[in-house]
């Protein structure tokens, strides 16, 4: 009979004692110890076991758990007299930051304060241990919501001494999420704030701390050295791509094969590694997302589970607020083709709007995109082919990209737009694209001062990621692309020869050269037609005769759009 499946229960301890469906990780502990390193960050994807693995290391090492062997009779870890006297013997601190979010640095960091203070209310017992003097007294008295940031940032290194001197031993201390206030920061604009005082923290909990035995640290991202960690030279840190651990978060393949055929779902082993599978640690392949495998054997039915968990913020700004290079490379990644790519993995969040690397270092850390192959270059860095994780992780990136254009105003503006794109209705592309781009040229020129030259170009690049959503069935989408004697802006090739072949150009009105926006349109016809772009698409078989073109002239939020079939603009005009 197959075991129950708790869902979203990431407590070791619960999970256990009710014998609940695990996949044994537990070999981690060991692998963790015997590596020795005194402060170890590993990243992994959201939904990937962190906390479950943060709450079994816990569980096993907690003198709060001595003599609770019988939570890992059984597994890998219990095989070893060594490790089986080990357990339950070291003072432990556990934290996570997984809800120290907010739109301020103000609430976030009363969110942490609150974590601090219920650490200290969880040990008050400390205070009548005999041990303390009245300055230690003194300083645990510091500790209260209204406490300042010395305090603050000196409270974990001070409790490891409480701890450490009352139970004679050095401390373990575990931060799950440690880059959640980070990715906040960044997203609501007090990176500096935050920055400074998480690197206090940081400081004085993992580096001059006499009392701590070993620390262990897991998030998503790698944050920058420079960002929080300027001071921590005995941090171990391990990202995705690293060897060790390899195995330890998320679930192989063999593991999930077992799990199915534990609950009768054997013959669905191929759809479930189409939607699940994909993920690469170190050298292993074939790391199944855990999060939905476990939805998956509970609910018996394929979703996107692990999609549906997050409002996925910081990849959703990145993307819109990102330039041309970065869109037209989703584009690409959309339509199942491979990225070429060389980036630090050491993410630098200041950089992640200027710096195209940046992104996809984050957008691989996150588990959006996978490294097919890597190679070196002459000079020994890194080069990466990546390309969208998932058919789940493929998901992501079509429910971002139509929430850009989700608005109650814009949603069917949109979709008219769509329609009469396909009919050739001139009339109504004109009705339907002016109300589309009122409504969002302001949501993807991000800058401080909007500069009418740069709204088109970011609005379009966008635009061309919603119609790829859209249409992608139907067509080829791409943009700014090689044909003829030029670049174009925009491409729809059909996938089916009853549909036609469709050029977009985009203009801003030059008010020195062009008197009306009629003269823009004209002029971006005139482009197409100049410089050969319908080459690419009669290269591929589409008929000149089933070519449509159409320039898009802009002035302001106001958009003009002429043209039709492309034998019929051979004066620019419609």
């Amino acid at each position: 009979m197959a075991r129950m499946v708790n869902i979203g229960s990431q407590d070791f301890k619960d999970i256990r004692e009710n014998n609940d469906f695990y996949i044994d990780k537990t070999d981690f502990i060991r692998e963790w110890w015997e590596n020795r390193d005194t402060v170890t960050l590993i990243t992994r994807p959201r939904r990937f076991g962190k906390t479950l693995t943060m709450s079994m290391t816990e569980s096993f090492f907690s003198i709060s758990n001595h003599g609770r062997g019988e939570l890992f009779e059984g597994l890998s870890i219990w095989e070893k007299e060594k490790y089986r006297n080990l357990q339950g013997t070291y003072p432990v601190i556990f934290l996570s930051f997984a809800n120290a979010k907010g739109n301020d640095y103000q609430s976030v960091r009363q969110k942490i304060y609150e974590l601090i203070v219920k650490l200290y209310a969880r040990n008050s017992f400390l205070k009548d241990s005999g041990f303390m003097d009245d300055l230690d007294k003194q300083l645990f008295g510091r500790i209260s919501m209204d406490m300042d940031e010395s305090a603050a940032t000196s409270a974990v290194n001070n409790m490891a001494e409480f701890m450490g001197r009352h139970y004679n031993k050095k401390v373990i201390i575990l931060l799950d999420e440690y880059d959640t206030p980070m990715q906040e920061a960044y997203i609501n604009g007090y990176w500096d704030e935050m920055a400074a005082f998480m690197r206090n923290l940081f400081n004085a909990t993992f580096k001059t701390n006499p009392w701590l035995e070993r620390a262990l640290m897991t998030g998503v991202t790698r944050v920058s050295k420079e960002s929080i960690f300027s001071d921590l030279n005995n941090l171990k840190v391990i990202t995705t791509t690293s060897e060790k651990y390899q195995t330890a978060f998320g679930f192989t393949e063999s593991e999930v094969f077992c799990a199915l055929k534990e609950f009768g779902l054997q013959t669905e082993e191929q759809k479930v590694r189409e939607w699940y599978d994909g993920f690469r640690f170190g050298d292993c392949d074939n790391i199944y997302n855990p999060w939905s495998v476990v939805n998956f054997l509970d609910e018996k039915k394929f979703a996107a589970y692990w999609a549906n968990t997050s409002a996925n913020t910081l990849v959703d700004k990145l993307v819109r607020e990102g330039g041309s290079e970065i869109k037209t490379a989703m584009e690409d990644l959309l339509q199942g083709k491979e990225l070429c790519a060389s980036f630090d993995e050491e993410i630098v969040f200041g950089q992640l709007g200027r710096e195209p690397g940046a992104i996809w270092s984050l957008l691989l850390a996150g588990g959006y995109l996978k490294i097919v192959s890597s190679s070196l270059t002459e000079w020994g860095e890194p080069t990466y082919r990546l390309a969208i994780t998932n058919k789940e992780a493929k998901l992501v990136f079509r429910k971002i990209f139509t929430g850009w254009f989700a608005d109650t105003h814009t949603k069917a503006a949109y979709n008219g737009f769509i329609k009469a794109l396909s009919g050739n209705d001139l009339k109504n592309m004109n009705a339907f694209m002016n109300k589309v781009a009122l409504h969002t040229f302001s949501y993807f020129d991000t800058g401080k001062k909007p500069s009418e030259s740069a709204e088109p170009e970011r609005f379009y690049h966008g635009f061309v990621l919603g119609l790829i959503v859209e249409l992608q069935d139907r067509y080829e989408i791409t943009s700014n692309r090689e044909s003829g004697f030029g670049r174009y802006d925009v491409m729809l090739a059909p996938k089916n020869q009853t549909d036609d072949g469709i050029i977009l150009e985009f203009k801003v009105i030059d008010k020195e050269e062009e008197g009306s926006l009629q003269d823009t349109v004209n002029a971006a016809i005139g482009q197409i037609l100049d410089r050969e772009y319908a080459a690419a698409l009669e290269s591929r078989g589409v008929p000149r005769k089933n070519i449509r073109v159409y320039g898009f002239a802009f002035e302001g939020r106001k958009v003009l759009i002429g043209g039709g079939y492309l034998d019929s603009c051979g004066n620019g005009v419609s």
